[in-house]
């Protein structure tokens, strides 16, 4: 049997998951609300609230672990402890520096107390892998389009371990066109979710914005920030209340533009490398407008798409804990001396 315990700490969240043989036990996941009245994480914050949660997050992770395992069995066993581990996992990078060092350290201290393994993931990496975690999970290969407040990828998954970039962004990300649309449209912080809920009363046809017209397989968001920015500023100059006016249809109208943005991409995808199950991860991915692009596409071009869980879309330590449970069976342990990077390349 195989446990392994994994720490998620890359930006504002703080998450512990319990793996065995491939299986979620459990996924605790403590949110930092302090960045609201600031419109945006603050590293610094972000950090102190880790070294506050990690502790009780763990604790929580395994006591459910233990919950979910008695449930399945029929015959009574020992509760299993933190002992019984048999490597534990942490997140690498990306992400905050000082956010990471904090599950990183913890991961490190505990893996030298326990004389356990350590194993290194990479968090892009694993929002892919969260695809494997659901009974219904693609087989390889497999597409994925990869969207968060940081990167938009697109990835052609060979195996667990082999991950293939061929298309990203070449500036902004889509979940940060997302947030930087919301706080144009003076929505609070976190933006993203009030686009999308705003989005399901208006009409995504009301407004038309620049879509790039960029070769190959690679995103760019930067062109369509600035034509929402120019379209607000002169309705602004006509009608003050324009904004407050219209949100539903403006947020439907940016949440369209963006997903076919990344729609468009991922048709191309199919049609390039000829692979038709295709799936979606990271943050972006929990949008309801992004998931119904992709089940209706899906439809209309007979592709098999997955769709993860909500919790497993947003970050979260069971995407740590499928993948470290992969990089365990092939034995890919890193040392004391690893150190966890802001970016870093797969």
């Amino acid at each position: 049997m195989a446990v392994i315990l994994a720490i998620e700490s890359s930006c504002d969240e703080t998450s512990a998951s319990v793996c065995v043989d491939g299986a979620i036990l459990s996924n605790i996941i403590a949110n930092q609300t302090v960045h609201e009245q600031y419109g945006g994480v603050v590293p610094e914050l972000a950090s102190r609230a880790h070294i506050q949660n990690i502790v009780p997050v763990v604790d929580a992770a395994i006591k459910k672990a233990n919950e979910t395992y008695s449930a399945r069995l029929t015959t009574h066993h020992s509760p299993f402890t933190i002992h019984d581990i048999d490597a534990i996992a942490f997140t690498q990078s990306p992400g905050l520096i000082g956010s990471l060092l904090v599950g990183a350290q913890f991961a490190k201290s505990l893996s030298l107390a326990l004389d356990k393994p350590l194993i290194a993931v990479h968090h892009m990496q694993a929002h892919v892998l969260a695809n494997l975690i659901p009974v219904a999970k693609p087989t390889f290969p497999f597409l994925c389009l990869t969207v968060s407040g940081g990167h938009t990828q697109i990835v052609v998954a060979h195996s667990p371990l082999r991950l293939e970039i061929i298309g990203e962004t070449i500036d902004d990300a889509a979940g940060e066109a997302f947030d930087k649309s919301a706080k144009m449209l003076n929505l609070p912080y976190p933006g993203g979710p009030l686009i999308d809920k705003h989005a399901k009363q208006g009409d995504p046809k009301a407004f038309k914005f620049a879509e790039p017209k960029i070769p190959g397989l690679d995103f760019s968001f930067s062109g369509l920030k600035t034509s929402v920015l120019y379209f607000l500023r002169d309705e602004k100059l006509k009608d003050e209340n324009f904004i407050e006016k219209n949100i539903d249809d403006l947020c439907a109208s940016v949440q369209y533009t963006i997903i076919n943005i990344l729609m468009k991409k991922l048709k191309k995808a199919v049609d390039v490398t000829g692979i038709k199950q295709v799936c979606v991860a990271g943050g972006v991915s929990a949008n309801s407008g992004l998931r119904d692009a992709l089940k209706a596409y899906g439809e209309k071009y007979k592709w098999q798409t997955f769709i993860p869980p909500f919790e497993y879309c947003t970050d979260n330590a069971a995407m740590i804990a499928i993948t470290a449970y992969y990089k365990f069976l092939a034995k890919e342990f890193t040392g004391l001396d690893t150190s966890p990077t802001a970016r870093a390349s797969w």
